[in-house]
């Protein structure tokens, strides 16, 4: 099964050529591969290497990069995780793959259990959401030991921001949220699972309906934590709203 991480290239994540910097490339596929490989394992699992990673194109500032990890490859206690970085220009959706390769990760045994399982190869599902996860780590989290709501409420809204843009291929705001419900903590080193789907959509104005579930790596224990509304309007270069008709079915248009 994979796992997929969908980000922005903000500023703050390029380097001087207005290009994703290769260490948070890195970063991103590093995550992934440890994530699909900790969901696989049901075990901790740490990184013992990766094969030969080659950039073969850039990914911009404001442009979407989304990484994807599955497991291929499965030894006793290590696994193998191929990688993707994909590049995608919001408004034109074009893509370019960025980077692939292999990440070797280990999960070592303990007193009384056996070898790894080997790869089970899920179905793809399409059902309407698009489904993103992160990692909780300690930085994220309050003096609970839980995820601080504010970053909670930073993904939802960025989860609502590029499914918005993929629905619309506009340049896409937030104008309001409509409702925000927590409803169970999630704990540091938990994976979280962002799902987002547009529910309607107006003349220049999308309404994205974003859930976030929390996943204990070890159990395989899910729940649904937080669902959030988000009101995502279209604009112009001179930040006026601008109709969205061309960019959808005109089936979809409320």
């Amino acid at each position: 099964m994979s796992v997929t991480l969908i980000d922005m290239v903000f500023p703050g994540d390029a380097n001087h050529h207005g290009t994703l910097f290769g260490g948070v490339g890195l970063a991103h596929l590093d995550k992934v591969a440890f994530l699909a490989a900790a969901r696989h394992a049901r075990r901790p699992t740490v990184t013992a290497g990766c094969e030969r990673i080659d950039f073969a194109a850039p990914a911009r500032i404001g442009e979407m990069v989304e990484a994807t990890g599955r497991v291929v490859r499965v030894g006793r206690t290590s696994m193998g995780v191929e990688v993707e970085l994909w590049a995608e220009a919001p408004v034109s959706g074009e893509r370019r793959l960025c980077t692939r390769g292999v990440f070797n990760m280990v999960a070592p045994r303990e007193a009384g259990q056996g070898d790894l399982p080997p790869p089970q190869e899920a179905p793809p599902v399409d059902d309407g959401w698009l489904r993103t996860v992160e990692m909780v780590f300690p930085t994220w989290t309050n003096h609970y030991g839980t995820l601080y709501g504010g970053d909670a409420l930073k993904l939802m809204g960025k989860a609502a921001f590029i499914c918005a843009t993929r629905k619309a291929r506009a340049v896409m705001v937030m104008a309001a949220s409509n409702r925000i419900d927590f409803s169970s903590p999630i704990r540091e080193g938990d994976m979280i699972e962002l799902a987002s789907r547009a529910v309607k959509i107006g003349r220049t104005s999308v309404t994205i309906e974003v859930e976030l579930w929390a996943e204990g790596l070890l159990t395989g224990e899910r729940r649904r934590s937080a669902a959030a509304e988000f009101v995502m309007v279209a604009v112009d270069e001179a930040g006026g709203p601008r109709p969205i008709y061309r960019s959808v079915s005109p089936l979809e248009i409320a």
